[in-house]
């Protein structure tokens, strides 16, 4: 838990140290003004704001999984088994013309697995302990060819980008809708009132987590998709009968716990549990729509 809220910390102040460079050399300009919000720097503000979490969060995204997760990484493989994993990811990142990534497991019952990385040629695929106990090696192939395809799709940066314009209308039109709650608070006052301060920034804030709710509807879309996308890659790189196979296992598995560490991570799992009243927040498309899609070769 310690290393955890460390990781946390120090991941905020990265981007806000980040943030305020970034200002500083392009000179954006406050934009709010004593007459009004000045909106191209409000937009230019947001968008600094909106990218630059995801571009940190992307470039870092390795080295919070391998922390997270504490994955072994197999860099002289020993057993059969580490064998079979690294042959089986360089067969596949061969055929889908990307860089061979680094390839981990990581000790947690839940049987998934995920690739991330900050571009097709410098990634990183791990696999569960759970994942590799309850599979065969026709369906461990399937779940890699997987997340291959992830990351020659280049899904990653592909998410990031999405995340960053979705961030940027979310802190923009936060602050908009901000300044208008303070000018019809402040309506009727002989001063006017003073627009801005803390309660501005509350009232920013508020506005903030209500629209990147809205917001993650498009996110979560775009990830269901990206699922869908990935197993139609896995098919063909390692067949659509192994690909099935393995979304049929872990269909038979969904009872096994979950895997709460690194939550950020879980877009790029291969499975992930949808929920069955928030299905528009789901960041996977249910495991049956997977597999008709896949025999019915869409």
């Amino acid at each position: 838990m310690a290393k955890r809220i460390f990781l946390f910390l120090l991941t905020n102040i990265a981007v806000i140290a980040v943030i305020q460079v970034i200002l500083s050399v392009f000179n954006v300009q406050p934009y709010l003004t004593p007459y009004g919000l000045n909106y191209q720097s409000l937009l230019i503000f947001a968008a600094i704001v909106g990218f630059s979490g995801s571009i940190f969060s992307l470039f870092i995204s390795k080295w919070v999984a391998k922390r997270t997760y504490s994955i072994e990484l197999i860099s002289n493989a020993r057993t059969p088994e580490e064998v079979f994993l690294e042959t089986t990811v360089r067969r596949l990142a061969e055929s889908a013309g990307i860089g061979m990534p680094e390839v981990g497991i990581y000790n947690s019952p839940e049987a998934n697995a995920f690739a991330t990385g900050w571009n097709r040629n410098n990634a990183l695929v791990a696999v569960s302990s759970g994942l590799l106990d309850s599979m065969t090696k026709d369906e461990i192939e399937g779940v890699l060819a997987h997340e291959i395809s992830h990351v020659a799709n280049g899904d990653m940066v592909t998410m990031m980008l999405l995340q960053g314009v979705v961030n940027t209308f979310v802190v923009f039109f936060a602050r908009i809708a901000a300044y208008a709650v303070q000018g019809f608070l402040n309506r009727g006052r002989d001063d006017g009132g003073q627009i801005g301060g803390f309660a501005y920034y509350i009232t920013a804030i508020i506005f903030e987590v209500f629209f990147g709710i809205l917001a993650s509807i498009i996110t979560m879309w775009f990830s269901r998709h990206r699922e869908f996308r990935a197993d139609a890659g896995s098919a063909k790189l390692a067949g659509s009968n192994k690909m099935i196979a393995a979304l049929k296992k872990l269909k038979k598995l969904s009872a096994l716990p979950t895997d709460n560490r690194g939550k950020s991570l879980n877009t790029m799992k291969i499975s992930d549990k949808p929920s069955r009243f928030f299905a528009l927040f789901s960041s996977h498309p249910p495991l049956d729509k997977r597999i008709a899609a896949l025999q019915q070769g869409l």
